[in-house]
């Protein structure tokens, strides 16, 4: 442990900083796919009974009409956080007729992008601007990639631990520009770091033959429908998924606020020879917003985004410059097919030390170099994470994954202490669970989802439509009682529909000039 982090820790660690940590927010946004009955995915609009898509708080759409994606609000506790999803997942449900919901990361059973419905959002001038973000996608990266789904995870420190950890940094910064390059130092070590979530959490390492629809994928055939990497742990995360040569060369920065959001500004203005021949708006109809490297912000993939929440009207550049960072969101997790929630508490516990730990380790700047290696680093753990004496490249050489993980594994357990000091509220049991996978690749959601296909002599698409079956029944059998949010999930509903109406109906603007106005 470095000196730097151990002087941390014991400062943390005094009575007056005792419980600072503590209470940290936390949500989380789960996506995925309405399936009809056989498993392919549904072609019918967004359900009215729950809600607009555009205005309801609490469950939306992505890129697709039949992406789901479920947002927790933001909690102090992880079993609230829980607690209310399966609540959602209930009330979804219960309102989507004989439809199931897709249990898995990678889609199943799409032949062409035109499968793939994209998401529509009404009338309003905001409503179109998201459906055309959507078709831009579509013609940039393919329809078929955007059904991907995953989980991501938003975390935020409560308010009363920055005053004392900046006073015990004699950080002469400003209360809020500390607070950012804190968090900012925090997105850097993730950067670092975020193949060891790979590795923990991957569950995507097979897929149906239809997601790649011919190309070369390097990939073994596990049967006639069915494509696997032997030591894969996320696929998803992989360059068959969201890593993609579009934005290969794209580099943002996260070495301070300024550089983050100036990096980000440019490459939404800065025009790209392929997607200008795609065309902006043709006979009368836009195919993508921009013709620029970005369309808008939300575009740039990471797995890991400095964040604040925005004020409507508002670009995600400007809410940054506006307040700074105010809090991260963790965009690398896979769906976990053996929670019917697509993920669990200790999970949730893991994550949090996680953070906390990439916050207060040091976290010098990135360079160019660098940055290149944590990319052919990420990208070796994603295709071949599993793989006995794997070794990645670290500062001027290389080390195990298992030596390097178990490092890491151990000093998040000081951290953990400092949540839970008495061993009651789960962290340190959570992070020493998950160390022993690092120790034993067999333990891992990628290599547990491998033998159970072999086991059962299973396709991808059989077990994760019976799999989709069963946590069906499950949510449904749990009983009105149960749900505590039943009655708020129902009136966002409603409310949610009368808010976009009402949108629709407020525009003063036309589409083009309201377009150039945000884009500018």
């Amino acid at each position: 442990m470095g000196d730097r982090l151990e002087n941390r820790l014991l400062k943390l660690s005094a009575p007056e900083a005792a419980g600072l940590m503590r209470g940290g927010l936390r949500g989380v946004e789960r996506e995925c796919l309405r399936i009809t009955p056989e498993g392919r995915l549904a072609q019918t609009p967004h359900p009215e009974a729950l809600g607009s898509a555009l205005t309801n708080t609490w469950i939306t759409t992505d890129y697709s009409e039949a992406l789901l994606e479920f947002v927790t609000p933001p909690q102090s506790w992880n079993w609230q956080t829980i607690q209310f999803l399966c609540d959602i997942h209930q009330f979804t449900m219960e309102r989507i007729g004989d439809e199931l919901l897709w249990p898995l990361s990678m889609p199943c059973r799409i032949t062409s992008d035109a499968d793939v419905p994209i998401a529509y959002y009404g009338t309003s001038n905001i409503g179109r601007m998201k459906t055309i973000y959507r078709r831009g996608l579509g013609h940039r990266y393919g329809s078929i990639m955007q059904a991907i789904s995953g989980v991501h995870y938003n975390y935020s420190l409560p308010d009363a631990f920055w005053p004392l950890y900046r006073e015990l940094e004699a950080d002469q910064a400003g209360p809020q520009e500390f607070r950012s390059a804190a968090y900012l130092s925090a997105v850097r070590n993730v950067r670092r770091m975020d193949w060891l979530l790979l590795y923990l959490f991957g569950a995507s390492p097979a897929l149906c033959k239809s997601f790649v629809q011919g190309r070369e994928s390097g990939l073994e055939e596990l049967d006639s429908a069915t494509l696997y990497g032997p030591w894969a742990t996320s696929l998803r995360m992989s360059d068959l998924g969201y890593r993609n040569d579009a934005q290969a060369n794209l580099v943002v920065s996260a070495n301070s606020l300024d550089e983050y959001v100036r990096d980000l500004s440019q490459a939404t203005h800065l025009p790209r020879a392929e997607f200008a021949r795609i065309g902006v708006k043709v006979d009368g109809e836009y195919r993508q917003l921009s013709a620029n490297q970005l369309q808008i912000e939300n575009e740039f993939y990471s797995t890991i985004r400095p964040k604040r929440v925005i004020e409507p009207g508002e670009r995600p550049t400007a809410a940054l410059r506006r307040g700074g960072v105010q809090y991260i969101e963790l965009r690398a997790l896979d769906i976990s097919p053996s929670d019917p929630v697509g993920l669990n508490q200790r999970q949730l516990r893991f994550l949090e030390v996680f953070l906390i730990y990439c916050l207060l380790l040091d976290s010098p700047p990135i360079s160019a170099a660098e940055q290149e290696c944590l990319d052919r680093n990420h990208g070796l753990v994603a295709r071949r994470g599993r793989e006995p004496g794997l070794r990645r490249a670290r500062g001027e050489g290389e080390m195990s994954l298992q030596k390097w993980g178990t490092a890491i594994c151990s000093e998040m357990v000081s951290v953990a202490q400092l949540l839970d000091p008495d061993g009651k509220q789960g962290h340190v049991e959570a992070v020493r669970h998950h160390a022993r996978a690092v120790e034993d690749p067999s333990l891992t959601p990628s290599a547990a989802l491998i033998a159970e296909l072999r086991d059962k002599q299973l396709s991808l698409a059989t077990y994760g439509l019976d799999l989709a079956r069963r946590t069906r029944e499950y949510f449904l059998s749990l009983g009105e009682d149960l749900n505590q949010h039943r009655e708020a999930l129902t009136a966002e509903a409603g409310d949610s529909l009368r808010r976009q109406a009402q949108m629709e109906t407020s525009d003063v603007l036309d589409f083009d000039e309201y377009l150039a106005r945000y884009l500018a």
